[in-house]
């Protein structure tokens, strides 16, 4: 996938990943019905980005691998 950069580091992604697969998991233990798919989904789309490498709030607030830029 040529068509972004990654700005997001390696423990950083690794992070993304846990909390979003614990958020998701979470979600259907203490949630019932629509809202548990809600906060389930919000945890996936966050492991997503931890899998990818590419966060889009992280490059809109200018924040790179490195930190701030």
């Amino acid at each position: 996938m040529g068509f972004y950069r990654k700005n997001i580091g390696g423990l950083h992604q690794a992070v993304r990943v846990a909390a979003g697969i614990a958020v998701a998991v979470a979600a259907f233990v203490y949630f019932t019905g629509a809202l548990a798919w809600l906060v389930a989904l919000g945890g996936a789309g966050f492991a997503l980005t931890g899998l990818v490498g590419y966060c889009p709030m992280c490059a809109m607030a200018g924040i790179d691998r490195g930190g701030v830029s």
